[in-house]
């Protein structure tokens, strides 16, 4: 499962540290999972002192910041081509002179 795969997410904690206390209205949401699954991920949040919730949470967090941070990075070197100067030269090769070996 994609949550619990380590190459999703990085296992550093977040630092949740702050000076102000603001509320923030959350959503819920429900999944479904099986058995080994959920029983496997409760026991991940107990060695990480969170629950289940704040696990999830935080997946979805570091999810969203990184395509969000993906997505600008997109558009930003799209950005760059469309105001680049460049010049493609003509074309002095063949697909089988590429390929020879």
């Amino acid at each position: 499962m994609a949550l619990l795969d380590p190459g999703w997410w990085s296992r550093e904690p977040v630092d949740r540290s702050h000076s102000h206390t603001y509320y923030v209205w959350m959503k819920n949401v429900t999944i479904a999972l099986d058995e080994a699954t959920l029983r496997e991920a409760r026991r991940i949040a107990a060695e990480r002192s969170t629950s289940l919730n704040g696990l999830i949470r935080e997946f979805l967090e570091r999810l969203t910041a990184r395509e969000s941070h993906a997505r600008r990075a997109r558009r930003r070197i799209a950005e760059l081509c469309r105001g680049s100067k460049a010049e493609v030269g003509p074309v002095t090769w063949s697909r089988d002179e590429l390929h020879e070996r």
